[in-house]
């Protein structure tokens, strides 16, 4: 069943992206030749005045096929023959609408939970005694916040939302922290979060709203874009060498990932919210890495886009279609390795 939910998740997220592709050349007046979804081979297809539409097999990819994407052609339609601008709109709606995709789904987790959270702190760890006073139990507490402060950063980083949160305790259990105090802001240094009598990093406790339209829009928005820069930070820190290559996750690391969290709700709400989340979080992965100047991806013609109007002139055709499949190559290398990865570690159970 997991396998089954992992397949319609990867086919909305690349649906979605190669529909923005679609309507915007569409509405741009570019001819498309056929509008894909999935790669490999063709299991349905139908055609609707000059597109071609189609269902592929393998569901790790698809693809929005435009009139002289890749070569020179004498079509006025042709995508190399619209103005750059219109080619950089074309390029970028893919991820765009991942980027929507995500808000989308993150406003639904949202709507699904039973109230929304603030950044500020509710209590602390702790007991209080038959006498009126308070046992706290909170390290953080003993560190200086108090009821009442509104978390404004952790380590010179803004916390937008509850992920920020939770990524950053997870990360280290000692903090420098921005609050904002009767109208003022503080910063506390060096604070140390932990429960002290029943283990866990998370000590405190927040203030929850009632769902209104506005706090539902406000929080996923910040969600969202917390879940883009946890992205960022991973290719960052894999970039930088913090990660090691063995580290990275494929398509197979994906689905099984998937895979498990439908298994891991102990209702069908949590398990909805759960891979909710987590397809929030792919979506806005492929969103980003689409845009990376890599040649292959729409970042990579992006790139080119930008050369043009640097220099005034495109680059020839041909040169800019034999860098790009350089890029695929490399890509696909890439894909491969992770793939040996993922198989490598369900095998070992690494």
């Amino acid at each position: 069943m997991g396998i089954v939910i992992a397949i319609i998740i990867f086919g909305v997220i690349v649906t979605v992206h190669e529909f923005g592709h679609f309507i915007c050349a569409k509405l741009s007046g570019i001819k498309v030749l056929e509008f894909s979804v999935g790669m490999g081979p063709r299991l349905l297809k139908f055609g609707k005045g000059e597109t071609v539409y189609s269902l592929r097999l393998l569901p790790v990819g698809g693809y929005c096929s435009m009139e002289g994407e890749d070569d020179n052609s004498e079509d006025s339609r042709s995508f190399r023959n619209q103005s750059v601008w219109k080619r950089i709109i074309v390029l970028f709606a893919g991820a765009f609408m991942n980027f929507v995709l995500g808000f989308v789904l993150v406003v639904v987790m949202t709507c699904m939970s039973s109230s929304v959270a603030t950044m500020e702190i509710s209590g602390f760890s702790g007991v209080k005694n038959d006498d009126g006073t308070v046992e706290y139990y909170a390290s953080s507490y003993e560190s200086g916040l108090r009821h009442g402060d509104i978390i404004k950063e952790m380590d010179g980083m803004k916390i937008l939302s509850t992920t920020d949160l939770s990524y950053l305790l997870g990360q280290s259990s000692v903090h420098d922290v921005e609050v904002e105090r009767d109208g003022e802001r503080i910063l506390l240094e060096d604070v140390q979060f932990g429960d002290t009598k029943y283990g866990g990093v998370i000590d405190f406790g927040l203030v929850y709203e009632d769902k209104t339209v506005g706090n539902v829009l406000s929080y996923s928005f910040k969600d969202s874009v917390s879940l883009g820069r946890l992205v960022w930070i991973s290719l960052r820190d894999l970039v930088t060498g913090k990660y090691d290559a063995e580290d990275i996750s494929g398509p197979v690391g994906v689905v099984t990932t998937i895979n498990e969290t439908a298994q891991q709700g102990d209702s069908v709400q949590e398990t909805a919210i759960m891979l909710l989340y987590i397809s929030a979080l792919i979506t806005i992965n492929i969103g980003i890495f689409n845009l990376l100047p890599i040649p292959g991806l729409d970042g990579g013609r992006l790139l080119f886009c930008f050369i043009e109007v640097v220099r005034r002139k495109p680059v020839k055709a041909e040169h800019e279609a034999y860098v790009h499949l350089a890029g695929m190559v490399l890509l696909f290398g890439i894909m491969i390795f992770a793939t040996y990865q993922d198989i490598l570690r369900l095998i070992t159970g690494g």
